[in-house]
C-alpha cells in the first residue's frame, strides 16, 4: 500500500476498528514520510458464485436479485423491512455457507421457501408458485393445504402444552 499524497510505502497504522455495518475493519493509517493520515477498509473477499439454472445456463450470484424476488413475494404483506432484510441476509449466508462456487437455483428458491415459511405464509406461497411452477391449481391447492395442516398441527401442539 502506497500513501496517497506522496506514494510512499512507509505507512503505519493509527487505529484499527470492526465496522458495524458490514464485515470489515477499518483502519486508520499515517504516512512516516509526509504525515498525511487516511482510512482504509479490508474486508474479506468471498469467491465469485455461480448459479446454475434448470437449464442448465449459469449465471453469476445477484443478491439484488434475491433481494427483489423476496420482496416481491412479501408485497403488500404486513411484513417489515427489517425482516425482509434478514430473510435476504439469512439465505444469502446459507448459501454462500455451502462452500462451492456454484450452487444449483433449486437450492436457492428451497433456501429462501425454509425462510420464508417461517415469516409469512401468504409470501411463502406466492414465492412457492414461481419457483416450484405449478402446471395447475391442484398442484396450489395442495401446497396451500399442506401449509394450513402443518399450521393446524402447531395450534393443536401449542394448546396441549398450555396449563389447564
Amino acid at each position: 500500500m502506497e500513501c496517497p499524497q506522496c506514494q510512499a510505502d512507509s505507512l503505519r497504522v493509527i487505529d484499527s476498528r470492526d465496522v458495524e455495518a458490514a464485515p470489515a475493519i477499518r483502519r486508520r493509517r499515517e504516512c512516516e514520510r509526509c504525515g498525511f493520515r487516511f482510512t482504509t477498509y479490508e474486508r474479506v473477499e468471498t469467491p465469485a458464485l455461480t448459479v446454475v439454472k434448470k437449464d442448465g445456463r449459469r449465471e453469476p450470484f445477484s443478491r439484488d436479485k434475491l433481494s427483489r424476488g423476496i420482496r416481491r413475494a412479501c408485497e403488500k404483506r404486513p411484513v417489515s423491512e427489517s425482516s425482509v432484510e434478514r430473510v435476504v441476509a439469512q439465505a444469502e449466508q446459507a448459501i454462500r455457507g455451502c462452500g462451492d462456487t456454484e450452487i444449483a437455483g433449486e437450492r436457492i428458491g428451497g433456501i429462501v421457501m425454509r425462510q420464508l415459511k417461517d415469516l409469512d405464509q401468504i409470501a411463502y406461497i406466492r414465492f412457492a408458485s414461481i419457483y416450484r411452477e405449478f402446471a395447475d391449481l391442484s398442484e396450489l391447492d395442495a401446497e396451500i393445504k399442506k401449509v394450513l395442516l402443518k399450521q393446524e398441527t402447531a395450534k393443536a401442539s401449542s394448546r396441549n402444552r398450555q396449563p389447564a
